[in-house]
């Protein structure tokens, strides 16, 4: 398929007409979603590269990464401020919360998956394996048994940038942190596992491959553990990252790499049908839910946040 880019007159910051062109229905069950006058907005701008969006309620307040500028940021939903939440972050990447509502981030620099508690301490989840140190846990999602799963790809041992150069000791996996505290490696077939996270149900496991296949697979799950890997979607001539679900089983991938009206965040209804397109200027490295209903989408994008009203709540 074609994808058509938008104007740059789109981003200038002049008014835009309802509706937003940014928004496209690419098959008819993406259009109950859409809000008539509810457009992109950009929030907040001038990173260096943002990931791993996440949404508190209790403060009204999204987290989310700058990964090269080793900091954690606060958008405050009430002011529009940018406030630093933690710096410095060990160069943190994903972040999520737990059932009970603490945080739950993936640090390149210490290469370790830690959650930060009510009194501000942090715990430490995760940082080795089999007697090694994992490489550079990535993102992470929570499973419906309050166990923590997370994707270990590598990405910030490559270079100096998003944490530190260096050699890996393990094989690139998903691994999953029991409530209990133990630690298992689940999945070994991908060739670099990015963005994970569970349908509605707690039935299936979705992981994205941004290596060379450069697809979305899905997988299973039978007693919490996965089964056979499917393709569920390919993704070029882009590549996905970060992956979220909403109610009604549909997921929403960041999408980059694919340039001009390909950048931004694709939608799949369940069957792996791509129903539908937000259109960015920039490369869309993650995405959450929030807001008080649950249904505005938050968008880390390169060196800007982006959100948008939906008529459909995160799963």
């Amino acid at each position: 398929m074609a994808f058509a880019p938008l104007p740059p007159e789109r981003w200038a910051g002049s008014p835009q007409r309802y509706p937003d062109p940014a928004l496209r229905g690419l098959d008819p069950r993406f259009e109950p979603y859409l809000q008539f006058n509810a457009a992109v907005e950009r929030l907040a701008t001038g990173f260096r590269w943002v990931e791993g969006p996440v949404w508190f309620g209790d403060h009204d307040c999204l987290l989310f990464s700058d990964i090269p500028s080793n900091r954690i940021h606060r958008w405050d939903a009430r002011t529009g401020a940018v406030s630093v939440f933690r710096e410095p972050a060990a160069n943190a990447n994903g972040n999520t919360r737990d059932r009970q509502g603490r945080l739950v981030t993936c640090e390149h620099l210490t290469r370790r998956v830690t959650r930060t508690e009510h009194d501000g301490s942090v715990t430490v989840l995760a940082d080795g394996y089999d007697g090694r140190r994992l490489n550079a846990p990535n993102d992470v999602a929570v499973a419906p048994d309050d166990a923590v799963w997370f994707t270990d790809p590598g990405y910030g041992i490559l270079s100096d940038y998003e944490g530190g150069r260096a050699d890996a000791e393990l094989p690139t996996a998903v691994y999953r942190v029991d409530p209990d505290g133990g630690l298992e490696r689940m999945l070994d077939d991908l060739d670099r596992p990015n963005g994970l996270c569970f349908s509605p149900d707690g039935s299936r496991l979705y992981v994205v491959d941004s290596g060379e296949t450069r697809s979305i697979y899905v997988y299973d799950l039978v007693d919490g553990r996965p089964g056979d890997r499917r393709l569920f979607t390919d993704m070029t001539p882009g590549t996905s990252d970060g992956i979220r679900c909403d109610r009604d089983g549909n997921l929403w991938s960041a999408a980059g790499s694919g340039g001009d009206g390909y950048d931004g965040v694709h939608v799949f209804a369940s069957d792996g049908t791509r129903i539908g397109q937000i259109v960015l200027p920039e490369t869309c490295s993650n995405l959450c839910f929030g807001g008080p209903a649950r249904n505005r989408l938050f968008m880390t994008a390169s060196q800007s946040v982006y959100a948008v009203y939906l008529d459909v709540r995160g799963a």
